[in-house]
């Protein structure tokens, strides 16, 4: 009799993890509508819509250092069916800038994939008289306090890419915190502010239309979708930034829904459709499963912490 039943239960558990997902899937993203993040995963959940049968509806939550966004998944039912966007933010810079940081990354999380490597734009006012980031360095030092860095956030790499570059360059140039990079953008076209460092993907079409100026990019090579721009780091030697995300879910969620998703989002990845999307995005794939995903935020939180500590950012 107990060993019927052992047979009954165990059926049943695998009838139930052979279901999922038998509803729509929310994906809470902490970006505005538009923005980078909000781009690179709609053509992520486009894809795994297709090849899970189910939808994968997207929910933006912007503002605050991705903090509300992230609390929504914090305290989402562990089932599979609310998922999040977790990325350098949230996950690694949060930890060293914000002082009450309301979730515990390794204790209130499960880290599932991280799906995507982006590099930063730095992108000036079609208004600002400079053509390189050595004129803008400049410029800068002529007239302190007198230039604006907009960026989608508090503790973005947009926020701490600028601070970064005012502590290597010895510039004083004012941060602006937007809600989103759309918003910063179209203040930035009409010149309300000056200055942005912002992710290839948002800032590079209008940088592409001529809407604003670009004057270098943040990786260690050229983007190869801006073959033309610079490096910033060829007039300020050892300037390096990027950012990186994936998919995150509560704590506790079971093992077989965290083996699917990571399986399913690396299938995904590797989609042609994602792959072009995501070269014409200058963007590149990811896919570390949940163990690599934790490694990355362990090894990324100094390093922004140091950041956060020599530049003296601060909420603001």
């Amino acid at each position: 009799m107990r060993i019927r039943l052992l047979i009954a239960l165990l059926a049943f558990s695998w009838s139930a993890q052979a279901a999922y997902p038998e509803k729509p899937i929310r994906l809470i993203l902490g970006s505005a509508a538009g923005g980078s993040v909000d781009v690179l995963m709609r053509v992520l959940a486009q894809q795994l819509s297709t090849q899970m049968n189910t939808p994968f509806v997207i929910e933006n939550k912007p503002g605050a250092s991705f903090v509300p966004a992230t609390m929504d998944v914090v305290k989402a039912a562990p089932d599979g069916y609310t998922l999040g966007y977790g990325n350098i933010v949230s996950l690694a810079i949060n930890r060293a800038l914000l002082p009450k940081l309301p979730y515990d990354v390794e204790k209130d999380l499960t880290l599932i994939s991280n799906c995507v490597q982006v590099f930063n734009m730095l992108a000036v006012s079609n208004d600002l008289p400079v053509r390189s980031v050595q004129e803008l360095v400049a410029y800068a030092k002529k007239n302190p306090g007198k230039l604006s860095n907009g960026s989608s956030g508090n503790g973005t790499t947009g926020h701490l890419g600028g601070e970064l570059f005012k502590f290597m360059t010895g510039t004083d140039i004012v941060h602006v915190p937007y809600k989103g990079s759309p918003q910063a953008i179209n203040d930035l076209m009409g010149g309300t502010i000056q200055v942005m460092f912002d992710n290839v993907p948002s800032i590079g079409p209008h940088v592409k239309a001529g809407r604003v100026r670009g004057l270098g990019v943040s990786s260690p090579k050229r983007a190869a979708q801006f073959l033309d721009l610079p490096t910033i780091a060829e007039a300020v030697p050892g300037y390096e930034t990027n950012s990186w995300g994936g998919v995150i879910g509560p704590a506790k969620l079971p093992k077989e829904i965290v083996s699917r998703l990571t399986d399913e989002i690396r299938k995904a990845l590797a989609a042609p459709a994602v792959v072009e999307r995501y070269r014409q995005l200058d963007t590149e794939p990811d896919g570390a499963g949940p163990e690599a995903f934790l490694e990355l935020v362990r090894k990324e939180t100094p390093k922004w912490a140091e950041v956060v500590k020599k530049s003296g950012a601060k909420v603001d």
